[in-house]
Order: C-alpha cells, then sequence, then structure tokens
C-alpha cells in the first residue's frame, strides 16, 4: 500500500463523533476521526514500514500521524528523528500515544526520554515521562537502574505541583506505573504518592482533574494486578 491509499482507506474510516472527541481533546484539522481499532487491519497489510511512516508523519493530520507511529521501525529511527517527531506533536494525544510509545520500543528510549524530561517544556516533559510508563509497563525489572528510578520518584515529589500540566499528568502516570509494574519500588512508590496526595491538573475550557496515584495504586493491588507487564505496547 502506499501513501495515497492509506490516506484513502484512513479518510473512509473516519467518523465525525470520534472526530470531535479528539478535537474536544486538543486535536485540530486536517483530521478524519478514525478509531484506533479500527487502523488495524491496514497496519496488517502495511506492516513496518519508516519511508511510509515519515511520509505520513509528515501530513499534519492527526489520524495519519497515529498511524504513522503504528507502522515506524522505532530501532530504524536515530535521536534527530524523534526529536524531529515530537517538534511537531502538537498535542498530549501525540506526544504520548505516538512519539513516546514509538520511542519506547527503541533501544535510546532512556537516554532520549531523560533529556525531554529535564527539557521544562511541556509536551517534551510529558513525552518523556509517559515513555517510562510505556518501558516499566513492558520491560523486565532488571532492565532498568534502581537507583535511577527512585532519583526519579523523588524527582515527582519535589516537582509534580509546580510542573506545566500535561507534565504533571504524565508524572502522576509514573507514579502510578512504579507502584504497579516495577517490583523493586513499589512501596517507595506507594510512599511517596501519599505523601503527594491529590494533584490538581487544569485543562483549557474543562474542570480540572484531581489526580490521586495513591488511590489508583490500592486498587490496583486489591485487583492482584502488582507486576503487571503488557506483552505489546503498540497495537
Amino acid at each position: 500500500m502506499n501513501f495515497e491509499t492509506v490516506m484513502q482507506e484512513l479518510e473512509a474510516l473516519g467518523k465525525e463523533r470520534t472526530k470531535k472527541i479528539y478535537m474536544s481533546n486538543g486535536a485540530h484539522e486536517p483530521l478524519f476521526g478514525v478509531a484506533t481499532g479500527a487502523m488495524k487491519p491496514i497496519a496488517k497489510k502495511v506492516k513496518i514500514n519508516q519511508a511510509l511512516a515519515e511520509e505520513l508523519y509528515a501530513t499534519g493530520n492527526y489520524d495519519a500521524m497515529y498511524f504513522a507511529g503504528i507502522i515506524a521501525d522505532p530501532k530504524g529511527m536515530t535521536e534527530a528523528d524523534y526529536d524531529r517527531w515530537m517538534d511537531t506533536a502538537y498535542f498530549y494525544m501525540l506526544s504520548d500515544y505516538v512519539v513516546a510509545v514509538t520511542l519506547s520500543e527503541s533501544d535510546i528510549a532512556q537516554e532520549v526520554a531523560d533529556k525531554w524530561i529535564a527539557s521544562g517544556e511541556e509536551l517534551k516533559m510529558s513525552a518523556g515521562w509517559s515513555c517510562y510508563c510505556w518501558l516499566l509497563g513492558n520491560r523486565k525489572d532488571f532492565e532498568f537502574s534502581e537507583s535511577k528510578i527512585a532519583g526519579m520518584l523523588d524527582l515527582v515529589k519535589k516537582t509534580i505541583n509546580d510542573s506545566p500540566e500535561r507534565a504533571k499528568s504524565a508524572m502522576n502516570n509514573f507514579l502510578y506505573t512504579v507502584g504497579i509494574s516495577y517490583l523493586p519500588l513499589h512501596e517507595k512508590a506507594v510512599e511517596t504518592a501519599k505523601q503527594i496526595g491529590v494533584v490538581e491538573m487544569k485543562r483549557e475550557n474543562k474542570k480540572s482533574s484531581f489526580l490521586n496515584a495513591f488511590e489508583t495504586i490500592q486498587k490496583e493491588v486489591d485487583r492482584g494486578r502488582i507486576g503487571f507487564k503488557r506483552k505489546y505496547v503498540r497495537c
């Protein structure tokens, strides 16, 4: 399948209702409004195709950009490629669910995510913390430095309330993910989440969200999901 046929198929799958939902979360034109699950049959036909992924991502069309993440070759992308994708990820559904997800399947994931977290830029920070969520929820515990993750928990405790809004959400998810999916620091994550308490995340034209990682971890503990790992990160 080439660029034109993929764009035609995506357009045919677009739904007005889905488009409205995406736009209420920050997406803007151009977009078709394709449910992510509906992309699977096209992805099976295309498989991994980095050149096509680059063409689709460059359109600025949200659905095409999302599909680009599904068919990209994470290990074939360089740090400069990820930075370039990040530069045009204009809202959190792209930064956290396309760029961060793709990065999490590469060998340079932690290195790039660390730089983004340290950038002070809202969506880069959000993508960096989100990347660690995808990593911790999928890779074996021994692949991470326990002291590094412990230091990151301390950083969340110190800075979450003063961080940009989207970064707050990703940092809260990081706390919860360490608590559920990274056994060596389960107790530290629970204690840190308890000390932080409720975090307010302000949202444009919407009511604030109140984030509580401690409660979320407890719910998962009750469901017996400690140590949970995803088999796949990308759909």
